[in-house]
């Protein structure tokens, strides 16, 4: 089994995005190599915001195996993120 992803879309435009980062980079400083953290700018990537249907930005994404597990829409906590992460880590 895979271990968990975290697809983060965001724009360089958003507020709330760059509110986000610092979330994103404690979570992977907690969780280090058991999670995956993706970077995904909306306006370079049109095709895969679409595939996942985002309308809004911060949107996260945990993926396990492939599978979307959660869409989470706005600013999420770092502990937040760890508790539905844990879970999801072999």
């Amino acid at each position: 089994m895979g271990k968990p992803v975290v697809l983060d879309f965001f724009a360089e435009w958003c507020g709330p995005c760059k509110r986000q980062g610092p979330y994103l980079e404690e979570l992977k400083q907690n969780m280090g190599e058991k999670i995956e953290i993706r970077k995904i700018d909306v306006d370079q990537n049109m095709d895969l915001a679409n595939k996942y249907g985002i309308r809004v930005v911060p949107t996260l994404i945990i993926e396990k195996d492939g599978k979307v597990v959660r869409t989470l829409e706005g600013v999420t906590s770092s502990d937040s993120l760890e508790s539905m992460l844990l879970p999801l880590v072999d």
